[in-house]
């Protein structure tokens, strides 16, 4: 491939980075059906092409796209209790979910230095407070499960910016009314749970999190008490 067009004026170099950073806020506003080399180039400035002298292609943006989130999650330091960095792990890797909601279907899929660089920090953390091998997959694979699946359900509610779907819960309730209590069931948990003062939910996330980590701790003692 030829050198790259020279720059000129005053505007910043075309990056990989600066491309992967642009991608970024595309997906955040729109979604991934936002996403495309056209309009990349266009919020950087440039023809669609010139982006090829800094990216091989659509995929390798996506992968920075990953590593970006990756990065924004916190890892598991050196020595740390094990149960506080899972639990922060998940509450980290849920916040960079709402912020980024079209990564959940991504993050397993295409793992650049970020992504490695941090699962390596949980298997070590793991390891380090005795977890076997097949146990520190087993913990893994239930906690990621568990986030992805929570954030999934979260980003496909009608919520509002404090996770609030009161609204949507009033019009539901307004449609039973109408049909004679059909839904009696699912109208005492609307009117005696999610329609109380400060409902949101994202606060079941803890519960199901602590009963989890819960579950790992005590399947952790009995594989050291079979070892």
């Amino acid at each position: 491939m030829p050198p790259a067009p020279a720059r000129t004026g005053s505007r910043a170099p075309v990056t990989r980075a600066r491309a992967v950073q642009v991608a970024v806020a595309l997906a955040d506003s729109g979604g991934l059906p936002a996403l495309s080399m056209r309009k990349v180039a266009q919020e950087l400035g440039v023809e669609a092409m010139s982006l090829y002298y800094h990216v091989k292609s659509k995929d390798d943006i996506v992968d920075g796209m990953v590593d970006v989130v990756f990065k924004e999650i916190t890892p598991p330091s050196a020595g740390a209790d094990w149960k506080m960095a899972l639990r922060e792990r998940a509450e980290s890797t849920r916040s960079a979910f709402v912020r980024h909601p079209w990564a959940i279907s991504l993050m397993r899929a295409t793992p650049g230095a970020a992504t490695l660089r941090y699962h390596d920090a949980v298997i070590e953390c793991l390891r380090s407070a005795g977890f076997s091998m097949a146990m520190t997959a087993h913990a893994m694979s239930l906690l990621d499960s568990y986030v992805d699946g929570f954030a999934l359900q979260e980003a496909s509610l009608p919520l509002s910016e404090s996770g609030d779907i009161n609204a949507s819960t009033e019009d539901i309730m307004a449609q039973q009314e109408m049909m004679s209590d059909a839904f009696p069931h699912l109208a005492e948990m609307a009117v005696t749970h999610i329609l109380q003062p400060g409902y949101a939910y994202g606060n079941e996330f803890p519960f199901g999190l602590e009963l989890i980590l819960d579950g790992i701790e005590a399947a952790h003692l009995v594989d050291i008490g079979n070892s």
